[in-house]
């Protein structure tokens, strides 16, 4: 069964190249994509020498508890392969982590000898850049739901899941029969629109490319955990709009357990929690993603094994950022996956057929080409607001069909981050 936990608190949260590289993509990541992407793998190399002379520990405030949380429990996980790859590394935690425990309980870790100290939600991790500069020798770092602000050993970091969302919303806008898709979502916030228009823009492609029309309903329920009301969200989504294929932005299982119920399919997020966590089964699930904090955390640990008294301070990594665990697996920072299957095995063996062979082969290629980093879904489409969002002190909803961002243009990493405050045009935001 899955733990009823904690949701994310309201104010928070809110991933090499290639012989065939195009020349106009080549010439874009030159001149657009953000040093996020541009990184390669030497620079973040540290020698045998210079980590085998230092210990490290690592240690991450959970806010929510761990167990049965697809939230904390990836970050769990992810801090556990860190210490499995690395003998020298030591991995220390704190649950339900508010953020006016913050600080007492990172200065206490530290006089515990850690040395890194990562909040896993922006709403209690923010905190921990008022003791910086008390603290000089230590790495902080926080997740980031929409603030970036950084100091020279204060991290910001997320994974880039809406390369994973897009392959999700071609596979979901393939598996619709009524035409019919729903999304139960939190409430607006950056997390949320960036994630969401990257499986727009899936579904999206998917229509275009089979000739069908693919309307995709978006209904808030006001925060990240409230059970009952995403229960009621999602029944009314299949019942009132038809809907036959359900994902969700929130954090409860119970548009999971509405889509079984229903005999629909669902598509997850954030973890494979039928591989990890024994949720539901491929029969229901069409697909999930899986994110890999762990490059992340592998990132900022090599760093500091290296004496990298200024460290990369925003990490926004993606498919073409890897790590290779304890075991010889490569992983990508986010991938799709599903009952620990990846790329288009990934997909339930029973939603497989019907899905058309030109789906099935556009879902490879995309996934291919963004672990490749000769592709994205941010810089491949126009962005058009939908005239609906969220508005931001210096930074109002964009009119209904202005084009914020052309096509071919990759946004910097600070605006996906902490711009990105509208919907996408067509999509049916529901009241």
């Amino acid at each position: 069964m899955r733990n009823p936990g904690l949701g994310r608190n309201h104010m928070d949260r809110d991933v090499h190249s290639s012989t065939r590289t195009a020349p106009r993509w080549a010439v874009a990541v030159a001149l657009l994509v953000t040093a996020g992407l541009a990184s390669s793998a030497a620079q973040w190399a540290v020698s045998a020498a210079a980590a085998a002379g230092q210990t490290a520990t690592l240690a991450i405030l959970h806010f929510s508890v761990i167990k049965g949380t697809t939230w904390s429990g990836a970050h769990h996980r992810a801090a556990q392969r860190i210490a499995q790859k690395y003998p020298n590394v030591k991995y220390v935690y704190r649950e339900e982590v508010g953020p006016d425990v913050t600080i007492p309980y990172a200065e206490e870790l530290i006089r515990q000898n850690a040395n890194i100290v990562v909040g896993n939600a922006e709403f209690m991790g923010l905190p921990l850049k008022e003791i910086a500069d008390k603290y000089p020798k230590v790495y902080f770092g926080s997740v980031v739901a929409s603030d970036v602000t950084t100091k020279r050993n204060f991290i910001r970091f997320f994974p880039r899941q809406y390369q994973a969302l897009y392959l999700e919303g071609l596979i979901a806008g393939a598996l619709t029969r009524t035409g019919n898709l729903g999304v139960v979502s939190a409430f607006p916030n950056i997390q949320v629109l960036r994630r969401t228009a990257g499986f727009f823009l899936g579904v999206q492609d998917a229509a275009k490319a089979l000739g069908k029309r693919v309307t995709v309903y978006v209904k808030y329920v006001g925060d990240w955990y409230k059970p009952t009301e995403e229960r009621e969200v999602a029944t009314t989504l299949v019942s009132q709009y038809k809907v036959d294929v359900i994902t969700q932005q929130t954090d409860s299982g119970s548009p999971l357990d509405v889509a079984q119920e229903r005999k629909i399919w669902f598509v997850g997020k954030d973890m494979d929690v039928v591989g990890f966590y024994g949720w539901s089964s491929t029969d229901t699930v069409a697909v999930s993603f899986d994110t890999r904090w762990e490059i992340l955390y592998d990132r900022m640990v090599k760093d500091w094994l290296a004496g990298n008294q200024n460290p990369r301070t925003l990490l926004y990594l993606g498919m073409r950022d890897t790590m290779t665990l304890a075991d010889g697996t490569v992983e990508p920072a986010v991938d799709i996956m599903n009952n620990k299957q990846v790329g288009v095995d990934a997909i339930s063996p029973k939603a497989r057929p019907l899905i058309p062979a030109s789906i099935l082969t556009l879902v490879t290629q995309r996934r291919e080409q963004m672990m490749k980093g000769q592709w994205d879904p941010f810089f491949e489409h126009a962005f058009v607001s939908n005239g609906t969002g969220l508005a931001l002190q210096d930074t109002p909803i964009p009119p209904k069909g202005m084009v914020v961002k052309k096509a071919q243009q990759m946004p910097s990493d600070e605006w996906l981050l902490g711009k990105f405050n509208f919907d996408l045009d067509g999509m049916t935001i529901l009241k």
